[in-house]
């Protein structure tokens, strides 16, 4: 990529940041995705920070003033007002009356994986020594906030004590990935009320989305959430969907790592180092006791069966996500990783991770989580790979996924992975994030930052 062609690539990312600008918080997309979503905030923050650290950090002060009393991180933050169309709305969840009264905004009542403390030390990282000043106080603030949020995650939603996260809807990552096929099966429902999606009409292309099986159990956990007023405990007693998310449980592991890094900015106590270092450990150890011996993936685990979910998709790489202490792990799962079954497929445009292998019988190349490049998902693999001290397949990841978005010119949602055809939303704010920190990263590969003081 010529000097040129980067700067153009800078100008017209930083454009989609500009242009979703809501005024405090970003629209994750103009039109799909119109309000504030909590994972997606933690990515534009990343980006926003290669414009103006400041308004970075106001990305994420916003989102948390949505953090309900138990400490968790709604989904969706509904700021958009009603002017702008998406289904489904507040109305379906009722979330804030039901179990955050108080809160100035409507909330949806699940969440996402934990990125925002990873977002918020790359914006430490990012920040000139002449503003560090302005934005220590910000982040000592913030990071109560962040440590409620993964005591939230440690208990709530692991009462086990396993180290792995217990996640209650497709929503709360990865929609419509096959490692829910089975669980959403045993669920018969009737049709949970009468409804009219927007997401495929937007599209245009309903093949790239949930089919509308897939959205009538959506639909009708959301009522089962909504009539157990998101109590987890009562949830946990009888709600059907319980999933040991891998991949969420990697991000919370990597987070709290994040956690423990800002601790000198943040002033934090030893109490919380304590805990957080806890459930860092726990964490590691909750994924390794997942590798499955015959695959070498990590396997998620259905609470309600007691099953693993044996497929061969992008979340099987936790223990990298997660930054594995294990030399072994990692080296074994590195080896998946360029197999013939993930990014050594020669049919890839790019040698980049797909959603769902290509060998998987469930793999659908064009739809969601079922086979798309992600380029959200992109990046977290490489910030794990630098972490992990592969400087050499760190830097030809950022290159393809760089080449992946500049070739067709858009900021995709996800991408076709043997074509490379942009595909989802367009103008995607994440997407456009990733694209300025992966610009911006010349010679990060070669030594890893640290918070620092």
């Amino acid at each position: 990529m010529t000097d040129e062609s980067r700067a153009l690539l800078r100008e017209r990312a930083a454009g989609v940041l500009h242009g979703n600008d809501a005024g405090g918080w970003t629209r994750a997309s103009p039109h799909l995705y119109p309000h504030q979503w909590s994972w997606d905030s933690a990515f534009i923050a990343i980006g926003w920070a290669h414009l103006d650290v400041g308004r970075a950090l106001f990305e994420l002060e916003q989102l948390f003033a949505a953090q309900w009393p138990s400490g968790l991180v709604p989904h969706i933050v509904f700021r958009a007002g009603d002017g702008e169309p998406y289904f489904p709305g507040p109305q379906w969840w009722d979330a804030t009356r039901l179990a955050a009264p108080g809160l100035p905004v409507q909330t949806t009542g699940i969440c996402q994986p934990p990125v925002h403390a990873l977002a918020v030390r790359r914006i430490w990282e990012l920040t000139p020594p002449p503003r560090r000043p302005e934005i220590r106080p910000r982040i000592q603030a913030l990071y109560p906030k962040l440590v409620k949020w993964h005591r939230y995650l440690a208990t709530q939603r692991d009462p086990e004590g396993s180290g792995l996260v217990t996640t209650f809807h497709p929503w709360e990552g990865t929609d419509n990935s096959p490692r829910w096929d089975r669980a959403l099966a045993r669920i018969e429902v009737a049709r949970p009320g009468p409804y009219t999606r927007l997401d495929a009409s937007q599209l245009g292309d309903p093949s790239q989305r949930p089919t509308d099986w897939d959205y009538d159990r959506y639909l009708w956990l959301v009522g089962q959430l909504r009539k157990y007023c998101y109590d987890d405990a009562e949830i946990y007693r009888r709600y059907p969907f319980l999933i040991k998310d891998v991949f969420f449980s990697a991000i919370l592991a990597a987070a709290n790592a994040a956690l423990l890094d800002l601790a000198g900015v943040a002033g934090a106590g030893d109490g919380d180092l304590a805990e957080v270092s806890r459930w860092r450990e726990r964490g590691h150890a909750g994924l390794a006791g997942r590798i499955d011996p015959e695959s070498g993936l990590c396997t998620d685990y259905d609470v309600r069966t007691g099953e693993p979910i044996r497929l061969r998709t992008f979340a099987g790489f936790a223990p990298l996500f997660a930054r594995s202490a294990d030399a072994g792990d990692v080296a074994a799962q590195l080896r998946l990783l360029d197999s013939g079954d993930f990014c050594g497929d020669p049919r890839l445009r790019w040698r980049l991770l797909p959603s769902t292998s290509p060998a998987e019988p469930a793999f659908e190349p064009r739809n969601y989580w079922r086979g798309p490049v992600w380029p959200i998902i992109s990046w977290l693999l490489w910030d794990a790979l630098i972490a992990l001290g592969h400087p050499g397949r760190a830097e030809d990841l950022r290159r393809d996924a760089l080449a992946q978005i500049a070739a067709p010119g858009e900021f995709a949602e996800y991408f076709e992975p043997f074509t490379g055809k942009p595909l989802g939303s367009p103008q995607q704010s994440w997407t456009a994030a990733v694209v300025l920190d992966w610009l911006a990263s010349d010679g990060r590969e070669a030594a890893p930052p640290r918070a620092g003081r």
